[in-house]
């Protein structure tokens, strides 16, 4: 019983499945009995369904209990199969897993740009037309032949299943009943016979789906042949512009690397509205994408593609390269910077500065001319590369949803990709970012093994020396960080290595030869214990203890160093005896080196001798500052010798005080400049500093945005009707403290309106932040200056002054337009001659600042004389190398002069305003009025002497205190009021060198202070003596008040000014309107009281006092001009109010002149 007891309820189960059978055979014997009822006992017609007897009943079928059967090999077989299966699904899962954790995300992914998927040409655009087309049907092969395989694997998962579920309850259980048994074998049978019949159905379903196939295949193909025919109407043809270069340009052409990603950049180009793109330093992307551009046809149809660069100097030269490469003239391929520009009708590709294009912005916000806009040297982040930005992730979406395409290309060798990418403010889709990894030309670097922390202009001319007479031809390029730096190292190369026209043939032959100049230089190391060495008295001069004695004591023996030329020990052991002969004085005229000096205050003709092949038989050496940094190429140039350091301009964001710090560069503006020597061959970059202290260096230079003041930045967006300009989007936003202090600023020059001062404090900071503009903004705005001079453009009108307040604005707006003399002399001749010409320059200086209210003027009024002399002489480069002039800066000024002009014009147009040549000096009057519309502009730049009682400190003698700096600052010694020492003055910035010194100062009156500045000053209650009185010429209130300046609560003196606002106001003029000195007099002798019962305490008490002042107060009656305006809309206004104060006799002689206008 134990083996049936299989299950639970086991033999009720057993019934219901035996119970057809015996169902059968009951039927079967009841039709006998009722057909044949005649022969059985008991049964007759009326009981035809009587049942047999209890024992026929209970009859069973007995079913055989078989054994369990073993396995046979097939099904063992089947089962090792299904468990194969099952491990090759949970590893594959596992795999998945893993591989899950190692994807990138798909922002990432969004960011690559794969080219396995492009074509070329028409190509490509039947490839696209056929998928377009093929896209609404379906193959049916494909598709059915898809639902062939997905029932065929439910299928067979549903079998591997069943037999998983039979096999393992076979594996598990001791033992199973016969019935159970059969009933699987029954199962099996059955699923047999139904995928058999799956088979015949799936056969019969694949002869329709052929036959199907054929006819879907001639209606698709007659389908797409339709569509074809229409989309040749719609479809626009592939544009190419063919371009006829020179064989030598389109062979140089071919071996940049930015040429093989041509057809990705421009793929990328058509399928995005905005393209980063990241190409290393000498891949040709500036001039190779424009002509990319060009070729696809975007320049035409009267198009212009647009490119900017930070530097003029970059935008005139790539302006010229690209014409060159292109075989196009200069009309065609174009540039325009602040002041000067070859652009014209036929323009196509423009390169310009970016402070250019944003100009255009405020014209035309759309850019409708443009069809391309590239940014070229991102990784810069000047100020207006940002703003530039920002704009166009607005301007592109705008232009296109209107119909008008438009493209923005971001590149840069060095770009910080997630200020792009992961600004979400910025860019709401990520851009694409394309990646030009090669560079043109390999380059080596080696860095020092000690970094030099203050001589480093003396390491930078021992590596140049020895580069020069150790290594292969090649061009040098140095780079230090400022114009004093190049111009004592390019005195000392020009010394070391001198250049003469008769020495250039014959003589660079040995230097070729590195090998046979070490042999010789060894050889002289060895002999140097037998010789003396000569002295030349006629050519001697003395050298600080760091440039020579120190490099004769250093004992570095490098006797042992052997190998290649490129890898000597170049800069860390100055001691072989080449060296020594340069470092003692004497002249090697046997190789020469022409010596270029390159910064961006040189004249123009001197920038464009980098550019011109050095003289036969010299080396190229070019001294440049950061401005070599761009995408300028110097041609030759194979060695970089980097200091490692930049100077820039920090400003105080409390204080406003700016000055020039050298510091570190960025890693990036290092790649950068070695990248300088790969640009025509493979060269090599030495680096002033060890690979520790790269290390350190910061990845990419900070935005210039971050470290300036932005009230200009914050006026020009005003302009454009961005008020809110904390939600720009910003690639780096400034600090929220310069965006305050900006709006701080405009709000007092009177470019925004002033914010509400009641309110909820949250309300407050968020007005503060949104002022709008008002119409002297506007008309400030228009000018390309600073908003501190705009303002004086502003007011510039008064007494004839605008010509003289324009020139003065060009020269503070254009800087260093005197030369410095405050270069080390070489020898004593040369220091008399600049003694000499130092004599001569101070005493021009004191000519042009005169005498009395001129003087006064101070600095603006040597500018002022200087601008006017140089162009009363032409602005010849004769007449500013003799007066101490800056050619260069004159030329700007003039330039800048004729800009202001024609802005001026167009906001006035009545000005008539036009630049003399042969302007003559302004008047005494004119002075004083030039003066009191600097003190307008440059309010809050105002500095006092320091008095006598705050002397605590003697570092404070002849100081000035502002309202902003703890320390003292100073007048410079070069300043025409040095002498004078003013009380008051205004200056233009405070600079940082050895003391805070101010530059441009103006001497200013005390009295004009609270006039011309009522926003910085704080004013006391009206003075009762001299009591409020009565001015019958403005017809208002007058009183004096006492105030003081700013913060620092400077008395300043008693003043005339209006009453102030408020109920006082009203009884003083109700007052003088009773005493008849506004209207009224022949009733003044008449008053039933006294008029100065209106300022009484107890004045509340009478009818009559009460009466007009709230009449007054009612219709906002404060000045004689406001009475007429109320009288003139009504008649009758205070006509009651005055009979009050007057008998009734006189009421009618009072009605009949009423109103006495």
């Amino acid at each position: 019983m134990g083996r049936l007891r299989k299950k639970h309820n086991w033999k009720g189960r057993q019934q219901n499945e035996a119970k057809p059978a015996p169902t059968e055979l009951k039927e079967s014997d009841v039709m006998v009995e009722v057909t044949d009822y005649a022969g059985l006992k008991g049964v007759d017609e009326s009981n035809a369904l009587v049942l047999p007897a209890t024992k026929a009943k209970k009859q069973k079928v007995q079913q055989q209990v078989n054994k369990k059967k073993p396995l046979t090999k097939k099904q063992r077989k089947n089962l090792e199969k299904v468990l194969e299966q099952k491990e090759k699904k949970a590893n594959r899962a596992n795999i998945l897993n893993k591989l899950s954790e190692v994807q990138l995300p798909e922002t990432e992914l969004k960011l690559l740009y794969t080219s396995s998927k492009l074509g070329t040409g028409d190509k490509l655009f039947e490839i696209k037309t056929q998928d377009d087309s093929s896209a609404p049907f379906k193959i049916s092969s494909l598709s059915g032949a898809n639902r062939k395989r997905k029932r065929r694997r439910a299928d067979e998962d549903q079998d591997e299943s069943e037999e998983e579920d039979s096999s393992a309850e076979k594996m598990n259980e001791a033992s199973d009943s016969s019935s159970e048994d059969e009933m699987d074998e029954e199962e099996d049978g059955s699923e047999k016979e139904t995928l058999a019949e799956k088979v015949e159905e799936q056969k019969e379903e694949e002869k329709q789906t052929v036959v199907e196939q054929k006819e879907e295949k001639k209606e698709s193909n007659e389908k797409k042949s339709k569509q074809a025919l229409h989309k040749k109407g719609e479809c626009k043809p592939a544009v190419f512009i063919p371009v006829d270069r020179l064989p030598e340009i389109q062979e140089a052409r071919l071996k940049l690397p930015v040429l093989a990603e041509e057809q990705v950049i421009m793929e990328a180009v058509r399928e995005n509205e905005s393209v980063v793109l990241c190409g290393e330093t000498g891949s040709g992307k500036t001039t190779q994408v424009p002509q990319f551009l060009y070729e696809a046809g975007y320049a035409s149809a009267g198009r212009i593609i647009g490119v900017t660069e930070p530097r003029r100097v970059a935008a005139v030269s790539m302006s010229r390269r690209v014409a060159k490469e292109m075989n196009l003239s200069t009309g065609v391929v174009s540039y325009q910077i602040r002041y000067e520009g070859n652009v014209t009708q036929d323009t196509k590709i423009k390169f310009m500065t970016d402070g250019v294009l944003l100009k255009e912005i405020q014209r035309d916000f759309l850019l409708q001319k443009y069809s391309v806009i590239i940014i070229d040297e991102a990784h810069e982040r000047s100020v207006y590369t940002d703003i530039l930005i920002g704009l166009l992730s607005r301007i592109v979406p705008l232009r296109n949803r209107k119909g008008l395409p438009m493209k923005l290309l971001i590149m840069s060798a060095t770009l910080r990709v997630e200020d792009f990418t992961e600004n979400k403010r910025l860019f709401r889709t990520p851009p694409p970012v394309i990646s030009v990894e090669a560079r043109q030309f390999p380059v080596s670097v080696h860095f020092n093994k000690q970094t030099p922390m203050d001589d480093y202009t003396g390491e930078a001319f021992r590596k140049t020396c020895k580069i020069h007479r150790m290594l292969p031809p090649g061009g040098i390029l140095v780079f230090l960080t400022g114009q004093a730096e190049v111009h004592t190292l390019c005195r000392r190369l020009r010394k070391a290595f001198p250049y003469r026209a008769s020495s250039q043939t014959g003589k660079y032959q040995d230097a070729e030869d590195p090998s046979e100049e070490l042999r010789k230089s060894k050889k002289a190391k060895k002999k140097k214990f037998v010789s003396l060495p000569r002295i030349d008295l006629d050519n001697y001069s003395a050298l600080p203890v760091d440039e020579g004695d120190e490099d004769r004591q250093a004992g570095i023996d490098d006797d042992s160093d052997e190998g290649s030329d490129l890898d000597l020990d170049l800069g860390d052991n100055p001691d072989d005896t080449g060296q020594k002969r340069v470092f003692d004085g004497y002249a090697d005229p046997s190789i020469p080196l022409y010596v270029l000096p390159l910064y961006s205050l040189l004249a123009p003709e001197q920038q464009a001798k980098v550019f011109r092949p050095p003289p036969p038989g010299a080396r190229l050496c070019v001294v440049a500052t950061n401005v070599a940094e761009t995408s300028l190429t110097i041609p030759g140039v194979k060695y970089v010798v980097d200091c490692g350091r930049v100077k820039k301009r920090f400003y105080d964001r409390v204080t406003g005080v700016s000055s020039f710090k050298v510091t570190w560069i960025s890693q990036a503006s290092a790649n950068q400049r070695a990248g300088r020597a790969g640009r025509t061959e493979s060269g090599h970059c030495y680096r002033l500093y060890s690979s520790a202290v790269f290390g350190d260096f910061s990845l990419f230079s900070e935005a210039e945005i971050t470290r300036r003041p932005v009230d200009d930045l914050v006026l020009q967006m005003k302009d454009l009707n961005i008020e809110k300009v904390v939600n720009f989007p910003f690639p780096t936003p400034p600090s929220s403290e310069a965006l305050v202090a900006a709006e701080q600023l405009l709000v007092s020059l009177g470019a925004l309106e002033e914010p509400p001062r009641q309110g909820r404090m949250v309300d407050q900071k968020r007005a503060r932040l949104s002022c709008p503009i008002t119409p002297l903004g506007r008309a400030m705005a228009a000018f390309p200056v600073s908003p501190r001079y705009a303002k004086m453009l502003a007011l510039g009108r008064q007494q004839g002054c605008m010509p003289y307040i324009i020139t003065i604005v060009a020269a503070m707006t254009v800087r260093e337009i005197f030369e410095e003399l405050d270069r080390p002399a070489s020898s004593e001749e040369e220091s008399s001659k600049q003694a000499s010409r130092k004599a001569r320059f101070s005493q021009m200086r004191r000519l042009w600042a005169g005498q009395g209210q001129s003087l006064l003027l101070g600095d603006l009024m040597v500018m002022l004389g200087a601008v006017g002399a140089c162009e009363f002489a032409g602005c010849t480069s004769a007449f500013c190398e003799e007066n101490g002039l800056r050619y260069k800066a004159m030329l700007e000024i003039r330039r800048l002069r004729g800009q202001l002009t024609n802005a001026v014009n167009a906001v006035c147009s009545d000005a008539a305003v036009c630049v003399d040549g042969k302007m003559a000096p302004p008047t005494e009057s004119q002075v004083v009025c030039l003066r009191q519309i600097v003190l307008a502009g440059l309010g809050d730049h105002l500095a006092r002497r320091v008095q006598a009682e705050e002397l605590l400190d003697p570092k404070w003698r002849n100081g000035y205190k502002t309202p902003l700096l703890d320390e003292p600052v100073f007048i410079h010694p070069s300043s025409a009021l040095h002498k004078t020492l003013p009380e008051f003055v205004v200056y233009q910035e405070v600079m940082e060198t050895t003391k805070m010194y101010m530059k441009g100062v103006c001497a200013v009156q005390a009295d004009w202070i609270p006039k011309l500045l009522p926003q910085y000053c704080h004013f006391s209650g009206p003075e009762q003596n001299p009591a409020p009185w009565y001015c019958p010429l403005s017809g208002k209130v007058k009183c004096q008040q006492q105030s003081t300046f700013f913060r620092v609560a400077w008395k300043l003196p008693a003043i005339e000014m209006d009453h102030p606002e408020g109920l006082e106001q009203y009884k003083l003029f109700a007052k003088f309107l009773l005493e008849g000195q506004v209207r009224l007099s022949q009733f003044s002798t008449c008053l039933l009281s006294t008029p100065s019962t209106m300022l009484k305490t107890w004045a509340k008490l009478q009818p009559r006092t009460e009466s007009l002042l709230s009449a007054l107060v009612s219709e906002k009656v404060d000045n004689r001009d406001a009475l007429q305006a109320v009288w003139q809309k009504k008649e009758k206004f205070l006509l009651s109010a005055y009979c009050q104060w007057i008998p009734e006799s006189l009421h009618q002689d009072v009605t009949k002149s009423w109103p006495p206008i």
